[in-house]
């Protein structure tokens, strides 16, 4: 039998019969393939002393099982016995039963297909082999053998996007991929130049050609924008009252869409992965001040759609459909065609790519730090004769979070950034943090000698030899360096965010793997470092005026040039960095990874006071940098780097601190800004824009301006037969009136611009203006004459 190199699309496990069926669905060179794994038998474990009481459960219940001593432990060194069932039904039942006899089970929660693939270390890619069958559209593989592979897929992509009427009636469907493009289109059949239209009678016959489509051109992702809970929710609500079954799985399998308990949509298609934009930008920790598609693509690509205003868009989609169908056809495919260019353009499918043959997790996964650590570390901790900890209890510890100092407010010259590459995965690396090293260290006496434990914090303390987390850092960290210097964008965010995410694992009590010992051992030892770093500097004469998490502000009390500020800030990270190298030798015995970078000069740099006080803010500054001979003001926390606050407000900030930053005198400017916003220049720079967090009828107490806003809006819809916008969450554009908040689409009264006054141009003012002796009152208040 041949062996087959492939990618892991979709995996799933059910009963058939009195047995199990893995079923993976994988691309390869030669097409798809469907791969049937029979006789898996799904396991969890138990304490040994507790196997005669579990037997006799089972044995009443009429469960089968077997039950077999293992050589395994779980955390408190207690023996284990595994327990074997022949279907999932069985063992499902079985664990309910046994937690009803308070009999604790390990390991009960992890799904047959990821134990199946996390097993054999397989991480997206695959090798099999087996019984080979060919079908009309596919491969499969019977009594199928697999292991990891190294392969790296070359997947046909699909842009979908649905139009329809506001009562949710579809009018037509853009599918955008490099096999086809179409439209599908209800409506009479004519001609038309520019768009591929494929013309069907009704909603019926649109749901039955999109199946044939697939089944058609077959490709292996599908992609979209809020693609699952809009699209396909609404595809499979029209399937349903149509009473047909939504073919869209490769083998003529049926799609499956469900809700959660939050009603978030989930949909499964045997052997498609369907990618929602939104999520995997967000995944990908990309961040924008709208998620529109509009807004997004203008952001990322220069380009949008014609229509912005939801009412106008759905008027005028409604107008389309009833008499010019054509130009609804090319709007419908352009929005696939803007998706598409969203994903190539971020290389977001290489994104998703890369982080499942890195951690194992599905492709179109969102999220899911803790699934990936327990794919990677599950593994090896078996090997090692552990099974892993359940969920930890409600009344767990939690440990500090990341060291922010107090800070010193004032104007400065010359401030320094000094960072700590990757501080948290560099502690883990060099005092060796790890799940297993906590269980096995505790067993030792703390000391510097080879066969004594590291200490740590909170009673925690590390084996120097038995772990497996610090090697993880340690490739994925060689991994990253290799990817960055290779301008391997997308794989080096990849493991960025996989190795930046095993200290929010082991800090989340979401983690079977969760201990106080080992997250506080994380940030208590940041707080250490970063206190530490604050005196080396300071012994070296220069003025820490703040810190926060891993960045230390230096500031040199004079002004330098880029030059010399460069000469100190790489010798300060020199000295540094060999104090620490010196300093874990002598006193833990170990090697430091710890690595200090120099990352900015400010020339001008300001710390603001909280608001109304004298005490320093915390991560809230600005400061102005050169690059190549241009000057950029840098926000951090400030109304300029923040959503929320109006474009007013972010424009004024600009100027005000560029003038300020060179020493010019503002007086003329802040009078200007604030007699120009009286007389209404700056109407169209107003418009607050602020996210619904909950249900527009969930705002009980202390309405705040946007659900007010909100409830306006969807008042004025519901009076003119429009759909309601803002009773399920959404965005709001809205402007203080003299009459309170009122949306932009529906504006009645006069604009309140003292507020805007008041709460735009004065906090912005009054950050920075004391610093260099003038007074925004007094600058903003009518100049009186002397008689």
């Amino acid at each position: 039998m041949s062996i087959h190199h492939g990618f892991v699309l979709t995996r799933q496990a059910r009963d058939k019969g009195q047995k199990t069926l893995i079923e993976l669905w994988v691309t390869t060179d030669d097409g798809p393939m469907q791969i049937e794994v029979e006789g898996e038998r799904p396991t969890f474990f138990i304490s040994q002393h507790e196997r005669h009481a579990a037997e006799r459960l089972l044995n009443d219940n009429s469960i089968p099982f077997e039950m077999r001593p293992l050589a395994l432990k779980n955390f408190a060194q207690v023996p284990l016995c595994a327990c074997y069932f022949q279907t999932i039904n069985q063992a499902q039942a079985a664990t309910q039963l046994l937690a009803q006899g308070d009999i604790v089970t390990f390991e009960a929660d992890i799904r047959l297909a990821d134990r199946f693939l996390m097993e054999r270390f397989i991480q997206g890619s695959i090798e099999f082999t087996g019984n080979r069958r060919s079908r009309a559209k596919h491969t499969q593989i019977t009594q199928a053998q697999c292991r990891a592979g190294d392969y790296k897929p070359s997947l046909c992509v699909v842009s979908l996007d649905i139009e329809c009427s506001e009562k949710g009636i579809l009018y037509s469907i853009g599918l955008d991929c490099e096999r086809d493009s179409r439209v599908i289109m209800v409506g009479k059949p004519q001609p038309c130049e520019n768009t591929p239209i494929e013309w069907v009678n009704d909603e019926k016959a649109l749901l039955i050609a999109l199946c044939n489509w697939f089944d058609q051109f077959d490709p292996d992702i599908i992609v979209g924008w809020n693609v699952i809970d809009f699209d396909f929710r609404l595809l499979d609500r029209r399937a349903q009252w149509h009473k047909l079954p939504l073919k869209l799985g490769r083998g003529g399998r049926n799609a499956f869409f469900r809700s959660g308990s939050n009603q978030q949509g989930f949909i499964s298609i045997p052997g498609r992965v369907v990618i929602d934009g939104i999520d995997m930008l967000k995944s990908a920790t990309y961040h924008f001040r709208s998620w529109s598609l509009e807004s997004v693509s203008q952001e990322l690509l220069g380009e949008g759609k014609a229509i912005h205003n939801v009412h106008d868009r759905m008027e005028e989609i409604n107008h389309m459909f009833r008499h010019d169908k054509l130009s609804l056809a090319k709007y419908n495919l352009q929005d696939c065609v803007l998706v598409n260019r969203i994903f190539e353009h971020t290389h977001l499918l290489d994104f998703a790519i890369e982080r499942s043959r890195l951690t194992g997790l599905e492709l179109d996964r969102i999220g899911g730090s803790v699934a990936a650590f327990t794919n990677l570390y599950l593994p090896q901790l078996h090997r090692a004769g552990y099974v892993a900890p359940n969920m930890h209890p409600e009344d767990w510890i939690a440990s500090p979070g990341g060291y922010v100092m107090d800070s010193i407010p004032n104007l400065y010259d010359s401030v320094l950034v000094l960072d700590y590459k990757s501080l948290y995965p560099s502690i883990i690396r060099s005092f060796l943090i790890d799940p297993l090293g906590l269980i096995e260290g505790l067993k030792l006496e703390v000391g510097r000698s080879p066969n004594s434990a590291i200490e740590g914090f909170r009673g925690g303390q590390f084996h120097r030899e038995k772990h497996f987390l610090p090697k993880m850092v340690e490739d994925i960290w060689r991994a990253r360096d290799i990817a960055k210097k290779n301008n391997e964008a997308a794989f080096s965010q990849a493991l960025k965010i996989i190795m930046n995410s095993f200290y929010g694992v082991l800090g989340s009590s979401g983690c079977r793997f969760f201990d106080t010992r080992l997250a506080s051992s994380i940030t208590m030892r940041g707080h250490e470092i970063m206190k530490t770093t604050k005196r080396l500097i300071e012994e070296r004469g220069y003025q820490v005026i703040y810190g926060d998490t891993d960045s230390t502000f230096v500031a040199l009390k004079s002004a330098y040039s880029q030059q010399d500020a460069d000469i100190i800030g790489q010798q300060l990270v020199t000295e540094i960095n060999a104090w620490w190298q010196q300093e874990l030798k002598q006193h833990f015995g170990i090697e430091s990874f710890l690595e200090l970078e120099y990352e900015t000069h400010y020339k001008k740099f300001l710390m603001p006071t909280i608001r109304g006080s004298e005490t320093g803010s915390k991560k809230r500054y600005a400061g102005l940098i050169d690059r190549n001979g241009e000057e950029k003001i840098v926000f951090k926390g400030l109304e300029s780097a923040r959503s929320d606050w109006t474009p007013l407000a972010q424009t004024f900030q600009q100027k005000l601190y560029m003038m300020v930053f060179h020493g010019n005198n503002p007086s003329d400017y802040v009078r200007d800004m604030v007699e120009r916003t009286q007389a209404g220049e700056f109407d169209n720079q107003l418009v607050y824009q602020k996210r619904l967090r909950r249900k527009l009828h969930e705002y009980e107490k202390n309405i705040p301006p946007q659900v007010r806003a909100a409830r306006i809006a969807d008042e004025k819809n519901a009076k003119l037969g429009r759909p309601l916008q803002y009773q399920n969450r959404g965005r709001i554009e809205y402007v203080i009136t003299i009459n309170g908040p009122e949306p932009i689409d529906y504006l009645e009264s006069a604009i309140d611009y003292q507020h805007y006054i008041d709460k735009q141009l004065k906090p912005v003012a009054e950050a920075i203006l004391p610093f260099v002796g003038y007074d925004f009152k007094q600058l903003s208040e009518p100049q009186l004459g002397l008689f």
